[in-house]
C-alpha cells in the first residue's frame, strides 16, 4: 500500500509541505517499480528521488534558517545522513536485486519520510507558524 499524505504531517510552510507531498509521490513510484521489478523505471524513479531530495533539503534548510530555527545544523546533518543511506541502498539494489535489498530500501524510504517529518521537521512547526506559510527565501 502506498504512502498517503496527511495534514498532520504539515509543518506550516507551503513550500516544505508541497515538497513532502511530492516526495510521497516519488516514494510510491519507487516502491511500485520495485514490486513490479521494472528496472528501467526504477532507475529513473531513484534518480528523481535523489535529485529532488537534495533540492528539497537545501530549500528546507534555507527556510528553517530564514525562520530563525535554531537547529539548522542538526537538520543539515540529518539530511546528509539520509542522502548517504539512500545512495548506499540504491547501489545495493542496482548491483544485486534481491527481495531483502528491496525490502530494506522500501523500509528506509518509509522510515525516512514519516519518521524524519514527524521527529525532526515537525519540530520546526512552532517557528514556521510565526511566519507566512509562503516563506521561501531564494
Amino acid at each position: 500500500m502506498g504512502l498517503v499524505w496527511r495534514e498532520q504531517l504539515s509543518v506550516g510552510n507551503d513550500v516544505i509541505d508541497a515538497d513532502h507531498k511530492h516526495l510521497v509521490e516519488i516514494i510510491n513510484l519507487v516502491e511500485k517499480n520495485m514490486v513490479t521489478i521494472n528496472q528501467s523505471e526504477l532507475t529513473v524513479a531513484l534518480a528523481a528521488l535523489s535529485q529532488f531530495s537534495k533540492a528539497h533539503f537545501a530549500r528546507e534548510e534555507k527556510i528553517a534558517a530564514a525562520a530563525g530555527y535554531a537547529h539548522v545544523p542538526q537538520l543539515h546533518k540529518s539530511h546528509k545522513e539520509l542522502l548517504k543511506q539512500i545512495d548506499q541502498l540504491k547501489h545495493k539494489i542496482e548491483d544485486k536485486w534481491t527481495a531483502a535489498s528491496v525490502k530494506s530500501f522500501s523500509d528506509l524510504l518509509r522510515s525516512w519520510l514519516i519518521d524524519h517529518v514527524i521527529k525532526e521537521d515537525l519540530l520546526m512547526k512552532p517557528i514556521l507558524k510565526k511566519h507566512s506559510p509562503k516563506l521561501n527565501p531564494k
